[in-house]
């Protein structure tokens, strides 16, 4: 009888590495676990290949967005009608389930022992090793994708984007791009969110650029994936296998420059 074919931590440690990543490393990973293959262990496994390249001074990101799911509730002025506001569990960065949309590693990172969560809830980002508090620390209510963000400092501080087996359309770091581009006629996002505090719920009204869709009208709806595609064609960035899954490895600093100089012209 012939054992099934697993990918081991050390196998895709071996694999990251090869890609271009590397002891004191800080990378935002994106990760669709179903195309990595079969793993051993799983999501944790992939998270301790992870751990054991970048090392004890390297630093882990995952976008969390949370899973509030109450947007059909706002009324006209985007607020939560007062009969439906003591159904709507808050926003906790220590319990918030992560966005389901992303896939299994958001939530996965999120609750890894040692983990911090920044608390912009729709703008939130989780964190594991050396630089993970400095990273989450005081994210920004209002405009959470832009200056002061882990977005921002993850760029500032020379770190990398792993999209491993996830479609490139989905690299968050792009928003960022989308907050630094002077172009015309961006769309805003106006929402009330309840917050966990000490004292009890407090709702707040937060207002950002709206990153649903491309953040302003007449860009097509896959252009991120058309920016980290010219990206790399352009001979920036690594590419190659993460277990199965073809994946890209990218200079934060980099993709966001090229992403802002994209939007600008394209806009």
């Amino acid at each position: 009888m012939t054992a099934p074919h697993f990918h081991t931590r050390l196998s895709l440690a071996k694999d990251l590495e090869k890609l271009g990543l590397r002891l004191g490393d800080m990378v935002m990973v994106h990760a669709a676990m179903s195309r990595l293959g079969r793993l051993l262990n799983g999501p944790d496994m992939f998270i301790d290949a992870l751990r054991d390249v970048v090392g004890p001074s390297g630093t882990i990101v995952a976008y969390t967005d949370w899973n509030g799911a109450y947007d059909e509730l706002l009324d006209e002025n985007r607020r939560v009608p007062f009969e439906w506001r003591d159904h709507i569990a808050p926003f906790d960065p220590m319990t918030s389930r992560a966005i389901r949309d992303n896939g299994i590693f958001p939530e996965f990172l999120r609750t890894t022992a040692g983990a911090r969560r920044s608390g912009n809830p729709g703008a939130s980002v989780a964190a594991i090793g050396a630089r993970a508090d400095w990273l989450t620390a005081d994210h920004p209510l209002d405009y959470g994708y832009g200056e002061g963000s882990p977005l921002a400092k993850l760029v500032a501080a020379g770190g990398k984007v792993l999209m491993a087996g996830a479609p490139l359309d989905t690299m968050t770091l792009l928003h960022h791009a989308e907050h630094l581009a002077e172009i015309p006629n961006k769309r805003l996002r106006r929402y009330e969110v309840p917050f966990a505090t000490p004292a009890g719920v407090v709702w707040r009204m937060l207002e950002e650029f709206d990153t649903g869709d491309p953040v302003v009208p007449g860009l097509e709806s896959d252009c991120f994936a058309r920016i980290v595609s010219a990206f790399l064609a352009g001979g920036q960035g690594a590419q190659g296998l993460i277990g199965d899954a073809p994946s890209v490895l990218v200079d934060a600093a980099s993709i966001c420059s090229f992403a802002v100089a994209w939007l600008e012209h394209h806009a």
